[in-house]
């Protein structure tokens, strides 16, 4: 198990930036997104799950998956305000989700993560895993100091996720995030917005004391 990167050679103006990384769990690579990941990508952002609990655009065509992996996802890491990850299966090396950071802080240290699991993937742990390698790799490596979650008052499995990783709830945005569901439960119906709170989940570096270890070693990106 293992982390390797390739250091950027030019660090964005007011931030440390983030480094092209790929970290390896007993099952996972987490890796930068390629081109040959827009046609999975765009299959798993159109499930309905995450169409219920995100705000990507639908229906989310291969253009938008292109444009996110190719343009805005490389741009967001250059200019060191996120990082997207493809977490793919070490075997199959089959599209299992994606964990994003966004909203960094280099100043404090911080940043907020999110993840999305494809709806085949489900139901094995790979989101937590991939999550809390994610969260060593941030605290051990780059010297983070807090990781910030925040999930939908209604997305129970998100919510398992975080407390799985060892998150602390902090307390609930009230009214702060609007939901899709289906209009009238029709499932070729169109969608309809609704209105939820969100739960503030931080994640500290003593938090990760007792949780599996997933990511032992860390090397030069070859």
């Amino acid at each position: 198990m293992k982390v390797t990167e390739r250091r950027m050679t030019t660090a964005p103006t007011g931030s440390s930036g983030f480094p092209d990384i790929s970290i390896s769990t007993e099952r996972l690579v987490l890796r930068p997104f390629d081109e040959a990941d827009v046609p999975a990508y765009a299959e798993m952002m159109n499930d309905e799950l995450v169409t219920a609990w995100t705000a990507v655009p639908q229906p989310y065509t291969q253009a938008d998956a292109r444009a996110w992996i190719t343009d805005r996802a490389p741009a967001e890491r250059t200019a060191g305000r996120g990082l997207a990850l493809a977490v793919t299966e070490f075997l199959t090396q089959r599209l299992v989700g994606t964990v994003q950071l966004r909203r960094t802080d280099w100043r404090v240290r911080s940043t907020e993560l999110s993840y999305v699991t494809a709806p085949w993937a489900r139901g094995e742990g790979y989101a937590s895993e991939a999550a809390l390698a994610t969260a060593q790799w941030l605290f051990h490596d780059q010297k983070f100091e807090r990781i910030e979650l925040r999930t939908a008052a209604d997305n129970t499995a998100a919510q398992q996720v975080a407390q799985k990783i060892g998150c602390v709830s902090e307390g609930v945005l009230r009214g702060a995030w609007i939901a899709r569901m289906r209009n009238g439960g029709d499932p070729l119906g169109g969608w309809i917005d609704l209105r939820t709170d969100l739960i503030v989940w931080s994640l500290l570096p003593e938090d990760l004391e007792g949780v599996a270890e997933h990511v032992t070693t860390f090397s030069d990106w070859s």
